[in-house]
């Protein structure tokens, strides 16, 4: 089984190369019983994706680009999703375990009420992004991403992890973010950082926080 480890949290992520695992070609991800499993479905060029009530279990997604993504209660246990453009993503409800986005493009994405579990997104965009109550149901570490003028809203994300992230701009509002661990990444132009209680930093960033604090008050600085 295999696994990443970032600050103090470690993510099992989906272990596609076993040789005793066989991923059979599909040309869709829809099936008539609700569940794909044992899959491998890439290279395709969409005008628009929808799935409703699906499972997908064990299996690779990869250079999907799709100009308009629908998913509603879909489940992803062991998948990949990689090198993939989801245009106008709206996803709603479905629980995420075992899954692992690596350089994705998911530009003004809206998720809605999704449960993540032993999640991994790395090397994503996610700018104008739209995260609402989102709950980190296990391990989430977003590595590399960009959330410029991204928004959390009702989310529980204790403990995940944003390593390396540009947070331009992006909003937390109200939710839970206790023990978040914000290291490495770019706090200064943050809003919402009166709801970062008991978030972890490394030493320099407080000043980061300062800086986003005076701004998002319009705090103006001055000895005349």
């Amino acid at each position: 089984m295999a696994s990443r480890s970032f600050g103090r949290i470690t993510v099992t992520t989906p272990d596609l190369d076993d040789p005793g695992l066989y991923l059979s070609l599909v040309e869709t991800l829809e099936n008539p019983r609700g569940i794909v499993q044992d899959f491998a479905y890439g290279d395709a060029d969409l005008r628009s994706l929808a799935l409703t009530g699906v499972q997908l279990i064990t299996g690779r997604v990869s250079d999907v680009r799709a100009e308009r993504v629908r998913f509603e209660s879909l489940n992803l246990h062991g998948v990949e999703i990689i090198g993939s453009e989801l245009g106008s993503l709206h996803w709603s409800e479905g629980r995420l375990t075992r899954v692992h986005f690596r350089d994705c493009r998911l530009m003004g994405a809206t998720l809605d009420g999704v449960v993540l579990d032993d999640v991994l997104f790395e090397e994503c965009r996610l700018d104008y992004a739209t995260v609402r109550k989102v709950r980190a149901g296990g391990p989430v570490a977003f590595v590399g991403c960009a959330f410029t003028e991204g928004t959390f809203t009702d989310c529980d994300l204790s403990g995940a992890v944003f390593s390396d992230c540009g947070l331009r701009l992006t909003e937390f509002g109200g939710g839970r973010y206790r023990g978040v661990d914000l290291r490495g990444s770019d706090l200064s132009r943050i809003r919402g950082v009166a709801n970062l209680a008991e978030v972890r930093i490394d030493p320099g960033q407080h000043a980061d926080l300062a800086q986003a604090l005076v701004g998002e008050l319009g705090i103006t600085i001055g000895d005349d």
